[in-house]
């Protein structure tokens, strides 16, 4: 799915409108949050981690990382990140603009409490340049999250 998979997506929101697309990437938080003048904590970020044969993504705020030992107690299993290959394959979104909007039947979107601090985030809308602000309650309504998980540490950690 591309953009404007996404932008037809968030359509059913009334939404679609509020696609922000920069000239500069988003690809990374950092870049993120240069281009959207915000703290990169504030960027959604979304990991698209195997899950069986398919895959699901996990959304976190972007100053944490999966911490393996709360994943594997939470899931039953390792986390493994899709390869970019696999990503676009199995989700329909290029890594750098993965996203946890209009994912085929059987991905499902976790989002970790970690973005609960904040009252608006920013996640990708399918593209290496694009964004959406959406409070917590319109990140949960619009990427059909399966439950809110505690499975993620801040990066400072080691």
């Amino acid at each position: 799915m591309s953009i404007e998979g996404v932008r037809s997506y968030l359509k059913r929101w009334d939404r679609d409108g509020d696609i922000i697309e920069m000239a500069a990437s988003t690809a990374t938080v950092i870049e993120a949050a240069c281009a959207l003048g915000v703290i990169p904590a504030r960027i959604a970020k979304s990991i698209s981690l195997k899950q069986g044969d398919g895959a699901m993504v996990v959304v976190t705020a972007g100053d944490m990382k999966l911490d393996n030992r709360k994943y594997k107690d939470h899931f039953g299993f390792k986390a493994k990140m899709l390869s970019a290959e696999d990503a676009l394959q199995i989700t329909g979104h290029a890594v750098g603009g993965v996203c946890p909007f209009g994912l085929p039947h059987g991905v499902e979107v976790f989002l970790d409490i970690s973005m609960k601090r904040f009252d608006t985030v920013f996640p990708a809308c399918g593209s290496s340049n694009s964004a959406i602000e959406l409070t917590l309650d319109e990140l949960h309504a619009y990427s059909q999250n399966k439950a809110w998980v505690d499975v993620c540490k801040p990066i400072a950690e080691a």
